[in-house]
């Protein structure tokens, strides 16, 4: 018995009990997604250490977090087969009632605007809308395309912007008012709101895209041919193909003054670094084994990859443009910042 007493005690001062006594959210937060645990980390960026784990779906692949700062999303995937949405109370640290968006299957890209979670339904071929406020989806579109994969969504709420990965297309939505032109019997019906979609080919594979944050361009990198396309989004038309060798190309992001474009590789575990204006490869340093989600801090002095193959959040520092640290999250994917006012 008093052996069994002094183990414990050895066991309580080498292993603090951390989830006895629980750390506060910060006001700013990291969220990572674990694929392997099937947890949401929540982490203190200025430590870089993880404050609290709370479990998740199955499949968890995408986060986001509402506009307050308040709430987590977490899309559950299961390759476009499963149809929820997971609800994380951030300050609670604890998992809320899940949304089923069925018939809307395979949720996975995720965004918050103008106070809802939009979404991509892969599995439906469509996007769909989320509004907390009333707890129900109030708005959805086919998009006709195959693996209808990641989403952007502008402030204004008015245009929608997705990748579709198997049919190497880009898809932009618009609200749009239809003004119809008058009938033979000379009656005019009246103007009304609809959602237009022009379909842009894309480079094969085309699965991570990003909007410039003037909102004038989108790009985009094909997995299968290694290209960036890059799109003007006033006239929807590419105005650029650059053959980048960016195989297994899987998610793409601006940095927050937009003069850099970081491209993260599954398959090679390679981050690419492009200057936007001139469309030239600045650097491409290696994270490990495979690269996947992409997180920049607002100031862009550091970007955050999940590296889901090497079960961990690597840490550049995009001043010098190399791996600064490591953050240990199995399985390690989606990303997302949580901003309490």
């Amino acid at each position: 018995m008093k052996i069994t007493k002094v183990i414990f005690l050895l066991l309580a001062l080498v292993y603090p009990a951390t989830e006895c006594a629980a750390q506060a959210t910060p006001p700013r937060t990291l969220l990572a997604l674990s694929k392997g645990d099937h947890i949401l980390a929540i982490i203190d960026p200025g430590t870089l250490k993880i404050i609290a784990r709370v479990p998740v779906g199955s499949d968890p692949h995408e986060v986001i977090a509402s506009a307050d700062g308040k709430t987590a999303y977490v899309s559950i995937y299961g390759g476009g087969s499963l149809h929820e949405l997971n609800v994380i109370d951030l300050v609670a640290q604890k998992p809320l009632p899940n949304i089923d968006t069925k018939p809307l299957m395979g949720p996975h890209g995720l965004t918050f605007v103008g106070g809802k979670v939009w979404f991509s339904a892969e599995g439906a071929k469509a996007v769909g809308r989320y509004d907390p406020a009333t707890g129900k989806l109030d708005w959805a579109m086919g998009t006709g395309q195959n693996r209808t994969h990641m989403i952007y969504v502008t402030p204004d709420a008015k245009t929608v912007c997705t990748t579709n990965v198997s049919a190497g297309t880009v898809s932009i939505l618009v609200d749009s008012l239809i003004k119809p032109t008058p009938n033979p019997a000379g009656f005019t019906p009246p103007a009304r709101q609809d959602w237009v979609q022009t379909v842009i080919p894309v480079g094969k594979g085309s699965e991570g895209f990003d909007v410039s944050p003037d909102e004038r361009e989108l790009w985009t990198a094909g997995a299968d041919d290694g290209t960036i396309t890059i799109i003007d989004i006033a006239s929807k038309k590419v105005t650029g193909t650059i053959d980048a060798k960016v195989f297994g190309a899987n998610r793409l992001k601006f940095t927050p003054d937009g003069k850099r474009v970081l491209i993260t590789s599954l398959r090679t575990g390679d981050l690419f670094v492009y200057d936007a204006a001139s469309h030239q490869e600045l650097k491409r340093l290696n994270t490990g084994r495979g690269a996947a989600g992409i997180l920049v801090d607002d100031d862009g002095s550091r970007a955050f990859i999940g590296c889901t193959a090497d079960n961990y959040v690597a840490i550049i520092n995009l001043k010098t443009l190399e791996v600064a640290g490591h953050i240990d999250i199995r399985g390690a994917d989606g990303l997302a910042w949580a901003i309490r006012p």
